[in-house]
Parts: structure tokens; C-alpha cells; sequence
């Protein structure tokens, strides 16, 4: 039998990306992610000049929304560089200590995410069913102070995962068949007869941070689709449902492919590396480039604003073109 000591024979790990993947193809694949990336960063900061700019948008609700545009918006800048620079100039090797700092981000960031999703289902929990509380409840203050302890927990939570993968020795092999670190692709590297173990922990850190706010997040919009239905005036029922629209658009876009690929793998469904990598890729980059359009198109305050501001430039470029004749 080979006996694995505690030592690490490796200085750094190589980021393959997709593995299939022809190389004539790799001038379209960056293109194709630094638009995403470009479509992350430029959406997210433009809805967080938007709301910081606009005095009638400093409401708890759209600060819950400047907080996922910055946890998106952070998403997309810790994961797309290196693999654009790996399809770009075929960088791929990567330092041990940044990819367990891309690890440590990777799920912090999506964990800090899960729970702002829950804070946002709260808040309009609160509102619907508990309206003159909400005032006294849900304010400012309150969505700032939840915001950073969700991303304290998840920093701290993460950072034990990170340090127990790091226990495991890594041997021989350093090819991460991925678009970037995370932590399954780490520890299938690892040897020695702790890995199941590591892995066992970091799977029910994860179901625990995947399905106790989705469980929660559930009972809120089930709770406030019942009160909408028992409102007697249509007017009000379709003002509950398109005040609760971004947010429903918004969790249904980060929860909904996720659990299709965990009860894929429950149910014996093996995906092709390749297709594991897109889905994967899919699942965590179209939430943070779509999320922008949903806040400017479903949500009505920010619309109006928008639409204000682009009448007020037309009319002030109108003035000054009379004034030129």
C-alpha cells in the first residue's frame, strides 16, 4: 500500500478551463468572457451610481440591491481575469496561495450572496404582511448592519473550509479542469485518507448554506403570494406582485440552476466535464450580468428615474440646439 505523509510536492496548479475545447477557439472563448465580465462590472456600477446617486432610491430595498451589485460585481472580478489571460495569452499556471485565496472568495462571495437573497425576501416579507412595522423594522441601518453581518459569517465559514482543505497533502497532480479554483477541484487534487473527509464537511457546510435560506426564502414569497391573493382589489394585488417581481426574477436565476445540477447528481445523472464547466459557468456568471437589466426594467422606481433623467437630457439637448439657430 502507498502511504501519502503530509507534505505538498506541488508549488502550483494549472487552470485548464474546458478541457474539449478546440484551440482555433480560444480567441472567441476570451472575447466571449471579457463581454460577460465587461457586462458584470459596467451593469453592476451603473446601478450602484443610480442608487447612490439618486435621493429617492436611499430606501432599504435598493440598498439591499447595492449590496448584491457589489457582491456581483466583486464575483466577476475575482473569477473572470485569470481565465480570460488563460484563453488570451495561454497563462494557466496559478500560485498555491491565490488559488486558495480564488477558493476563499469563490465561496465566500456566493454564500454572502444566498444570504443577501434572504435579506431581500425578508424585507419584502415585512412589508406585505407587517406594513406599519416596516417603517421601525426595516430601515437603513438595520439592511446595512444585516448586509455586513451575512458577509462576516460567510468570511468566517469559508475560512474554516479553506484551512481544512489546506490540511491535505497535494502530491503529484496540479490540473484544475475548471475556469477557476473551487474547492471540489482543489480537493480532487489532494491525497492521503482525509480527503473524503474534507469533503464530506465542506458538502453539508454547502447544503446548509444553499437550503436553509432557500427554505426560508420559499415560506416568505409563499407568504406574501397568499396575502396578494386575499387582497380584494386587483389594483393592490398586482402592486404586491410587481413590488416582489426583481426579487422573485433574481433568486429563481441563482437558485434554480443550482438545484437542478445537485438533484442531477442525486439522481445518478453524470454531466460531461465540458457541460459541468459551462452549467457551472452559466449558473454563476448570467445572475450577475442579468441582474442589472432586471433591477432597470422590473423594478418601477428605478425605471421612473431612468426615464426622468433620459426626458430631462433631451430636453436640455433641445434647448441648446434652439439656441445655436
Amino acid at each position: 500500500m502507498m502511504k501519502f505523509t503530509n507534505t505538498t510536492n506541488i508549488k502550483d496548479f494549472m487552470i485548464i478551463g474546458f478541457p474539449g475545447l478546440p484551440p482555433e477557439y480560444n480567441g472567441a472563448v476570451s472575447v466571449l468572457l471579457l463581454l460577460v465580465f465587461l457586462a458584470i462590472v459596467v451593469g453592476n456600477t451603473f446601478i450602484l451610481t443610480v442608487i447612490l446617486f439618486e435621493r429617492t432610491l436611499r430606501k432599504p430595498t435598493y440598498f439591499i440591491f447595492c449590496h448584491l451589485a457589489m457582491t456581483d460585481m466583486t464575483f466577476g472580478t475575482v473569477t473572470l481575469p485569470k481565465i480570460i489571460a488563460r484563453y488570451w495569452w495561454n497563462d494557466m499556471t496559478t500560485s498555491i496561495g491565490a488559488c486558495f485565496t480564488q477558493m476563499f472568495l469563490v465561496h465566500s462571495l456566493g454564500t454572502i450572496n444566498s444570504l443577501i437573497l434572504l435579506i431581500m425576501a425578508l424585507d419584502r416579507f415585512v412589508a406585505i404582511w407587517l406594513p406599519f412595522r416596516y417603517p421601525v423594522w426595516v430601515t437603513n441601518k438595520t439592511v446595512f448592519i444585516a448586509c455586513v453581518l451575512s458577509c462576516l459569517v460567510s468570511f468566517i465559514c469559508m475560512l474554516g473550509i479553506v484551512l481544512h482543505a489546506l490540511t491535505l497533502p497535494y502530491c503529484n497532480l496540479n490540473i484544475i479542469v475548471h475556469c477557476y479554483c473551487d474547492h471540489i477541484s482543489i480537493t480532487q487534487l489532494g491525497c492521503g485518507e482525509n480527503v473524503i473527509y474534507v469533503k464530506m464537511v465542506a458538502v453539508a457546510n454547502a447544503m446548509v448554506v444553499l437550503l436553509l435560506p432557500l427554505a426560508f426564502i420559499i415560506i416568505s414569497y409563499f407568504s406574501i403570494i397568499i396575502a396578494a391573493l386575499k387582497m380584494s382589489q386587483v389594483e393592490r394585488w398586482n402592486k404586491v406582485i410587481s413590488t416582489c417581481a426583481p426579487q422573485i426574477f433574481i433568486t429563481c436565476l441563482y437558485y434554480v440552476p443550482r438545484c437542478f445540477v445537485y438533484l442531477s447528481n442525486l439522481l445518478g445523472f453524470r454531466f460531461g466535464t465540458d457541460a459541468r464547466i459551462i452549467i457551472t459557468m452559466m449558473y454563476s456568471l448570467v445572475p450577475p450580468a442579468v441582474n442589472p437589466l432586471i433591477y432597470c426594467l422590473k423594478t418601477k422606481d428605478i425605471k421612473k428615474v431612468l426615464i426622468a433623467r433620459f426626458q430631462r437630457k433631451k430636453v436640455t439637448v433641445a434647448q441648446r440646439n434652439d439656441l445655436r439657430f
